[in-house]
């Protein structure tokens, strides 16, 4: 089995695997919980999504308290979008199918196959009190999103992993890229999410009519867009 420093827990069904970790983290959960659902009834993703997701694909949250400013929390849905990454890439035929897209989403051959909703609260004192990883991967199937393209790793041609095989390399990655930020700074993990990234000065559109050249992102993960001769840095938002 892989090693992580994670507790995994496995559940049959669940309305919604972030609800469940965001409770038990108010509770007084310590971090390092893992928790999976074989089938989840009301999920939920950016943008306001839900829907239900069968059994085959992976609905996987994780529960961190990281002792940082709540602005560096969006940090932690890159570093997550890293390590999703590779544990794709070492699950499939060829890694160079695998792109990152800003904030959130892994592309499979430019399909969504994967995507990672990041939720923190803040302590008093302006300090992340808890973060959860929401991560959502097409294993077996792809089901539809509206205007969007979708894919999963059944696509490549492998027999993808059970949903807790493919948790378990998952974690793994994770905490190997924790350990990576820990040592040698977000920088690190900044640098690993861009070689996956869009080409650098390529036009990028955000669905609220945003447009310009792709800038990088900033030590806070925010998107960086050069358009009418000024650099914007920009929270959020949807890549179209």
């Amino acid at each position: 089995m892989t090693r992580h420093r994670f507790r995994l827990r496995v559940h049959e069904a669940l309305p919604s695997t972030s609800d469940l970790v965001a409770q038990l983290a108010a509770a007084g959960e310590p971090e390092g919980l893992a928790v999976l659902a074989r089938r989840q009834t009301a999920g939920r993703g950016t943008q306001g999504r839900a829907g239900e997701s069968r059994a085959g694909n992976l609905h996987l949250s994780v529960l961190l308290r990281p002792s940082e400013p709540i602005r560096h929390a969006p940090q932690w849905g890159l570093l997550a979008a890293v390590a999703l990454a590779d544990a794709v890439a070492a699950t499939i035929p060829d890694p160079r199918a695998i792109a990152l897209k800003w904030p959130n989403d892994l592309l499979l051959n430019g399909a969504k196959a994967a995507g990672i909703l990041a939720e923190a609260s803040a302590d008093d004192q302006g300090g992340i009190a808890w973060l959860c990883l929401g991560i959502g991967v097409n294993l077996d199937h792809a089901p539809q999103v509206e205007g969007r393209t979708t894919a999963c790793l059944a696509d490549t041609g492998i027999a993808p992993p059970p949903p807790e095989a493919f948790a378990e390399t998952l974690l793994a990655a994770l905490d190997a890229r924790r350990t990576q930020r820990i040592t040698d700074g977000f920088a690190a993990i900044l640098a690993a999410w861009l070689e996956r990234g869009p080409a650098l000065d390529s036009h990028l559109a955000l669905s609220n009519g945003v447009a310009g050249r792709f800038g990088g992102l900033d030590e806070d993960g925010r998107l960086l867009l050069a358009t009418g001769g000024r650099v914007h840095a920009l929270a959020s938002g949807e890549l179209t």
